[in-house]
């Protein structure tokens, strides 16, 4: 932690402010895990939580308002209230968040989510199950908001302000703090071990995002990536996980796949960063589970939920019908928890794996709950009739009544212990006598389970390739049937040229893995490098336009590539709208754009896909001083990327803001649903911009979720 002698306030490691007043700890902002920052500290945790003025921190994709956990934590251990001091309208955002994990959802109707409805067996009283584990009957019992009138708002000895500044000032009985009102995230997330190589997804594979629960201090909360024929699926994934995997040397594009079980904090965090990464991911879980993400992550970020669902493909699980993902038969069922939450096993040749989730797991509840005539009969027999027999087993453990006893499961038979492995535990709960294993987090620590390889192994992977080629995506069966006769594997080691500049093109290269970078691209000295990796091409542009190459390429790792010479690529090609594409993305290039878009705050986290998707709808411009691109009030049919020069940003006449280079010019809300702008945006020097029209922005976003939040700016 850091705490300033000027400051008087804590900065806690993984963001937000922390004051010792005479009411105790005051904790301003509270991004996911700062519970782990507090629980120790000599006051314990704080009580009393202010909210800042933005709940959802865009460039994270995280909320910075994350209270599930100190609430859990000092209604359950503590046996006290949390107390929130936000706005009116913080309150009633914050309420649907709260709700959705704490209560869960009003309504339970899961029987169309199973294959036979109420027939099917091990069909639950959802409501009876989600009751029996509450102890309190509503969120007054754990929570009590405090608001902000006129911007002020006082708790016992003290007054806290909203200032001007949107900072706030905080009056003590002898002493007074100002408080930043705007919160960060910091990373606090153990790298493990960074792979030299990129990571290569095996057929199939586990690794441990995190092995812990929410309240273990010195390790990550649980989460893991299944690898199933060279594709990760995502279970639960905690906070960072996106930008750990990146530190860690694993592609985003070999991750496609979310499964969803449920929504606490603890296991959704991830979720939502995911969605806002790159391209369009495909979550699976049932309505209801996905009904209370939406809800909850509508509430957070103010988008609307109709919006909120088209940044991501929704497969909805059936109970009872198997479910098919990267070539394996997934089976899902209902846990026993405390909100709706999914468990699942699934089968991949000869192999057999179980994932309990969130899942009370004990027999002699499962009497208990009978008796009292929560569970119904054929509930109660699918929880009894546990299927030890899988070959892999993940198995949560922790406190009950929500989850399941240590004791428990190192109480089983050896050769079923043998098969178990821990997680939602942290270290020093882990019996040491015992044969079960605690999941190790890292990507080093990757489990590589025996299997028979499938006989259609190379074919499917050349296949899955092609598929991941956004230049390739709507090619039919017939022409996926050619690229398997074209395309050749070629490799190259660390350091090696691939391409020289200036030399005649004459093969079209796929990175099958491994990065690359460009060099002599005419780029200024300081100019980022720019690098492809797995799942990218690159030399298309010389074949196409018959032109020279335009860079040197050289192997950034160890390389497989997929080839495919010249005339037999401009013949699998013929007929597309390639040809015209590369002559425009040839003509932006050559302004520069690639530089520009990374040296900019909004757009240089964007991968190298996104940029070259992005470049493919600019079309640059130079405008006089003096020039209107957008009027307030009025529809618009563009927005710009400035390359060169300032525009101005007007409200009623008033200047309130000032563009540069690499800045968005434009309202990406009302630009994309066609409605009238709020401000001006006027050129104050001749500028050079990139226009990009209303409708190709549409299609590019549809495309790239996340691209959608970093260029939503607010301008006041």
């Amino acid at each position: 932690m850091v705490v300033s002698s000027q400051k008087q306030y804590i900065e806690l490691p993984r963001g937000g402010y922390l004051v010792d007043t005479s009411e105790g700890y005051i904790q301003f902002g509270s991004p996911p895990e700062t519970i782990k920052d507090t629980m120790f500290f000599e006051k314990k945790t704080p009580l009393v939580f202010v909210l800042p003025n933005k709940f959802f921190h865009v460039g994270k994709g995280i909320s910075v308002a994350e209270l599930e956990f100190p609430i859990y934590f000092n209604f359950f251990l503590r046996k006290e209230k949390t107390y929130i001091i936000c706005t009116p309208e913080q309150k009633e955002q914050l309420k649907i968040v709260l709700k959705e994990s704490l209560m869960g959802p009003d309504l339970v109707n899961i029987a169309d989510e199973y294959i036979d409805g109420e027939d099917t067996f091990g069909f639950p009283d959802m409501a009876k199950e989600m009751g029996y584990f509450r102890s309190y009957k509503s969120l007054d019992d754990v929570v009590e908001f405090i608001l902000f009138k006129d911007d002020e708002v006082k708790y016992g000895n003290i007054k806290i302000k909203k200032l001007a500044s949107e900072d706030f000032l905080l009056e003590d009985i002898d002493a007074s703090y100002t408080i930043p009102g705007e919160v960060g995230f910091n990373i606090k997330y153990d790298i493990g071990k960074r792979l030299e190589e990129p990571f290569q997804a095996p057929i199939l594979g586990i690794t441990c995002l995190g092995p812990s629960h929410g309240f273990d201090p010195d390790d990550n909360t649980s989460g893991f990536i299944l690898w199933i024929n060279h594709q990760g699926i995502m279970v639960d994934p905690p906070v960072n996980s996106t930008e750990w995997l990146r530190e860690s040397n694993v592609n985003p594009k070999l991750i496609n796949h979310v499964i969803l079980t449920h929504c606490h904090a603890d296991h959704d965090a991830g979720t939502f960063q995911k969605i806002l990464e790159e391209g369009k991911i495909t979550i699976y879980a049932t309505p209801t589970v996905m009904e209370s993400f939406l809800r909850k992550y509508s509430s957070l970020t103010k988008i609307p939920k109709k919006e909120l669902s088209d940044l991501f493909h929704f497969m909805p699980i059936v109970i009872g019908r198997p479910t098919m993902i990267g070539g394996a038969e997934f089976q899902f069922h209902y846990a026993l928890h405390s909100i709706p939450s999914t468990g699942f096993q699934f089968f991949f040749h000869d192999q057999s794996f179980l994932y309990t989730s969130d899942h009370l797991n004990d027999p002699e509840v499962f009497d208990k709950m009978y008796a009292e005539g929560v569970l119904p009969e054929s509930r109660y027999q699918f929880l009894k009739q546990f299927p030890w027999d899988r070959r892999i087993i993940y198995h949560e453990a922790g406190v009950p009544p929500l989850h399941t006893r240590i004791d428990y499961l190192a109480s089983l038979p050896r050769e079923v212990q043998e098969k178990i492995t821990v997680y939602h535990i942290s270290k020093k709960d882990m019996p040491k006598d015992s044969h079960l294993k605690l999941a190790t987090f890292g990507i080093e620590n990757t489990l590589y389970p025996e299997i028979t390889p499938p006989f259609y192994q190379e074919a499917y992977n050349l296949l899955d390739i092609m598929s991941q080629i956004d230049i390739f995506q709507d090619y039919t069966i017939e022409k996926a049937k050619e690229f398997l006769i074209i395309a050749k594997e070629e490799k190259y080691k660390r350091g090696e040229q691939i391409i020289q500049k200036g030399t005649p093109g004459d093969k079209f290269y796929i990175i099958a893995s491994g990065n690359v970078k460009f060099e002599g691209l005419g780029q200024a000295e300081n100019a980022p490098v720019k690098r492809y990796g797995t799942y990218e091409y690159f030399g298309e542009a010389s074949l196409i336009l018959n032109t020279p190459r335009q860079a040197d390429v050289f192997a950034e790792t160890d390389v497989v590539a997929l080839t495919i010479e010249k005339d037999k690529f401009l013949q699998f090609i013929r007929g597309s709208d390639l040809k015209t594409n590369l002559e425009r993305l040839n003509h932006v290039r050559e302004s520069n754009s690639w530089s520009t878009l990374m040296a900019s705050e909004k757009f240089r986290s964007l991968t190298s896909h996104q940029i070259t998707q992005l470049e493919l709808i600019m079309e640059p411009e130079s405008l006089p001083a003096g020039k209107m691109l957008i009027e307030e009030n009025e529809e618009f049919n563009n927005a710009y990327v400035i390359r060169m020069g300032s525009v101005e940003v007007f409200s009623n006449g008033k200047l309130i803001r000032e563009l540069n280079e690499g800045d968005f010019v434009g309202e990406i809300y009302q630009l994309t649903k066609n409605m009238k702008s709020g401000f001006s945006f006027k050129s104050k020097t001749p500028v050079e911009v990139y226009t990009i029209n209303r409708e190709a922005l549409i299609q590019y976003l549809k495309k790239n979720p996340g691209v959608y939040m970093r260029m939503n700016t607010v301008y006041e």
